[in-house]
């Protein structure tokens, strides 16, 4: 059977994460790319980390995918392509999700969910160092820190 060629190509989906203090205000954005084709997705939360906005814009740029895809996402974090290119995440769940100092994996419940994304999508990695003028990063970049900042300054009730 001949897969469509919507299924053979490849997502570009573009990540960051920001965090008003760290824990505090975050938000995530996430950019999707296919061909032509573009999609942002933005979201802010009151209390929050840093490293829980990088790894939630992964998520939602993975869920926002229809049907499974090959998928190559581009972050600008070290903590979640290395976690994924250098293996960590698979000695984390071997050691019961204990990191290699015997502490517990911090997000475990979102490095779960994108290991089940993994499952259904062919997902590549691709660190690229921010704030060194690539378009969609500094994009999503600014996206984020604007879901964090109008949250931020919501009236609190």
């Amino acid at each position: 059977m001949k897969e469509n060629k919507a299924q053979q190509a490849v997502v570009d989906i573009y990540t960051d994460g920001a965090c008003l203090g760290n824990p505090g205000p975050g938000g995530y954005a996430a950019i999707l790319k296919w061909g032509d084709l573009e999609k942002e997705i933005v979201e802010g939360h009151t209390q929050t980390t840093n490293n829980r906005m990088e790894l939630m814009a992964v998520l939602a740029g993975l869920k926002a995918l229809k049907y499974p895809c090959r998928a190559r996402v581009h972050t600008d974090s070290q903590y979640i392509s290395r976690a994924i290119n250098e293996g960590w995440i698979d000695k984390w769940k071997t050691n019961g999700w204990q990191t290699a100092q015997k502490a517990a994996v911090k997000n475990q419940d979102l490095w779960e969910e994108l290991l089940r994304l993994m499952e259904v999508h062919e997902v590549q990695f691709v660190w690229i160092r921010g704030h060194s003028g690539h378009e969609f990063n500094e994009r999503c970049d600014r996206l984020a820190g604007k879901a964090a900042l109008e949250v931020s300054e919501k009236p609190k009730r």
